[in-house]
């Protein structure tokens, strides 16, 4: 009996063991979303910031996690601390727009003012709403 207990006590600490590494280091580097083909949620930079300003819970639910087509005019583009590539989409708030990270690392050549359509997962609210993995659709 208190054999069977020791094999099963580490098999259990073998298994969750080999599913904190799958989740924690693997997965998060080897799984990519195939964002240009998942269905989008479609929404202007000013009506997604002025939505979670409204009712965070109930964005939270609509857009968190999902992929949304995000159009907007252009705040500003550039890099960040670690060298990937940013847009900032203007909303009718000036302390409030929309962030995105986007993929890869080529510096979008677009100036302040553009309008574009960017695709991306959105991961939540804090004075902006963030979106990351974005994908320029239209420039």
């Amino acid at each position: 009996m208190k054999k069977k207990l020791i094999i099963a006590v580490l098999l259990v600490g073998v298994l969750s063991f080999v599913g904190v590494y799958y989740f924690v280091f693997y997965r998060p580097t080897h799984h990519v979303r195939d964002i240009a083909n998942e269905s989008a949620i479609v929404v202007s930079a000013k009506d997604i910031v002025k939505e979670f300003q409204t009712n965070e819970s109930a964005s939270n639910t609509k857009y968190l996690n999902k992929v949304a087509e995000i159009s907007g005019e252009v705040l500003e583009a550039k890099k960040d601390q670690t060298g990937k590539p940013t847009v900032t989409l203007k909303s009718d708030d000036s302390f409030s727009n929309v962030f995105v990270t986007l993929r890869g690392d080529k510096q979008l050549e677009v100036k302040g003012g553009a309008t574009i359509t960017i695709r991306g997962v959105v991961t939540g609210f804090l004075s902006d709403v963030v979106i990351n993995d974005g994908i320029v659709v239209k420039q």
